[in-house]
């Protein structure tokens, strides 16, 4: 009997992991969906230019792989650059529509015929096509969601390495990397509290909704905040962010599973932590991009050159141009205030969920340097009799909500505009950050 208990939960499992897979794939099949990621020029341009200036070593004349291709413009940016063959990977129904595209370039009036018999659609995930394709050069793919990892597609990704991917073959994007940072924002976390009050109401049409009051405060704080913030209410300095690389080269699956983070910021403002900011970096370098870091080039008279080559780089931090990925705030039950110099030290940890993205466990301590306001943070040596507090949160990645009160505009922003103190001996130098 308990045997079969265990199989019906885990067919149920596997029911609840498919039924999230067909929503998921429903969704990018819409072409309102596919054209707000189109129209992301950041998004766009970065990806044209990556392939751009991987054509030499890893497109032209080379197979590729486009892992989910929805649209299928990456394969078409790889045909553009001199691919011989692409192989087109997509679930969803946008495989079809991709169709059109090819059998218009080989219609009457050839519109793209530069795409004739230079791409083959496959229809399926990756993990279940049973179509007989030989190890390509290079495979691109945009499996990037909300902190990176969001709607897990990086999964798939890897998986495609490791069975398709030709010994020091290019993967584009090369790496990616999760930034943490505590930020203050009581414009949210004040409005999010006043959404988990309504129900409090004990005379609501009669009705007493205070018994769900419990269960709206704990689904309000356990849900992401999606949507851009001020770069300035970020209260530590620029080395003090949390960052989290995940190298596509030499990640295993396994690794994606359990992903744990740690932090260590050095507070640089006295004011309230609010919330933890979240975005994400990737660049599209070559494998093992030290051994290409001089690039031969001949001039015009014969003569060879180098120079640098760099990946090219995406960015979504909120210093950055907006991309439809934006940025995500974490909001605290609780916040925490801090003094300017205290050191705050955790982890942040994501562990994968059936809903196709990661429950989140955070747990931090704040400390006061013992030693007058003079921190050895950098080296992560902290000192545990200086400990003041210690706090747990938990966050469910896929039941994020959206807010887009950020204008974009902070110029003319101040520190103390967003209740951000500085020590009085810091408050010249701070201000010359601020002066033309």
């Amino acid at each position: 009997m308990e045997i079969d208990n265990i199989k019906n939960s885990e067919n149920k499992e596997k029911s609840e992991d498919t039924n999230k897979d067909v929503g998921y794939f429903q969704y990018y099949s819409h072409l309102q969906h596919q054209q707000n990621m189109l129209q992301d020029f950041v998004r766009t341009s970065t990806y044209r230019n990556a392939i751009t200036e991987l054509k030499e070593y890893s497109i032209e004349n080379k197979t590729v792989m486009d892992v989910g291709s929805g649209s299928g413009i990456l394969s078409y940016f790889a045909v553009k650059n001199g691919a011989s063959k692409v192989y087109a990977i997509e679930a969803s129904t946008m495989a079809s529509k991709m169709q059109i595209i090819l059998d218009a370039a080989k219609g009457p009036l050839k519109k793209n015929e530069y795409l004739a018999d230079k791409i083959q659609i496959i229809k399926g995930k990756i993990e279940d096509i049973t179509e007989d394709i030989p190890k390509v050069d290079t495979i691109i793919s945009e499996p990037i969601g909300v902190l990176l990892v969001h709607e897990r597609m990086l999964e798939s990704y890897i998986y495609a390495r490791e069975k398709y991917l030709k010994p020091e073959g290019t993967m584009a994007p090369s790496l990616g990397t999760i930034c943490l940072a505590p930020i203050t924002d009581g414009g949210l976390w004040a409005e999010t509290m006043n959404k988990a009050r309504f129900w409090q109401q004990n005379d609501y049409y009669g009705v007493d909704l205070s018994p769900l009051s419990n269960e709206a405060y704990h689904e309000y704080f356990t849900s992401p905040v999606v949507g851009c913030f001020n770069p300035l209410s970020i209260m530590t300095d620029d080395y003090s962010i949390s960052r989290y690389d995940v190298d596509f080269y030499k990640v295993k699956l396994a690794d994606m599973q359990d992903i744990r983070i740690p932090l260590n910021w050095e507070i640089k403002y006295t004011g309230i932590i609010h919330a933890v900011g979240g975005w994400f970096d990737c660049e599209f370098g070559l494998p093992d991009h030290r051994n290409h870091e001089i690039k031969p080039v001949v001039d015009q008279y014969g003569k060879v050159q180098t120079y640098n080559s760099i990946p090219v780089k995406l960015s979504t931090s909120p210093r950055s141009p907006a991309t439809h990925w934006q940025q995500v705030r974490f909001l605290l039950p609780e916040p925490l205030a801090v003094n300017s110099g205290q050191v705050v030290s955790g982890e942040f940890r994501m562990v994968t969920n059936n809903n196709r993205s990661y429950d989140i466990t955070m747990t931090i301590s704040l400390y006061q340097p013992v030693n007058h306001g003079v921190t050895n943070q950098r080296s992560g040596d902290i000192d545990s009799s200086s400990l003041i507090s210690t706090k747990t949160c938990k966050w469910f990645l896929h039941e994020q909500v959206y807010n887009y009160s950020f204008s974009g505009e902070y110029s003319n922003t101040r520190p103390e505009n967003l209740n951000l103190y500085l020590p009085e001996k810091h408050m010249a130098e701070d201000q010359s950050e601020y002066c033309e």
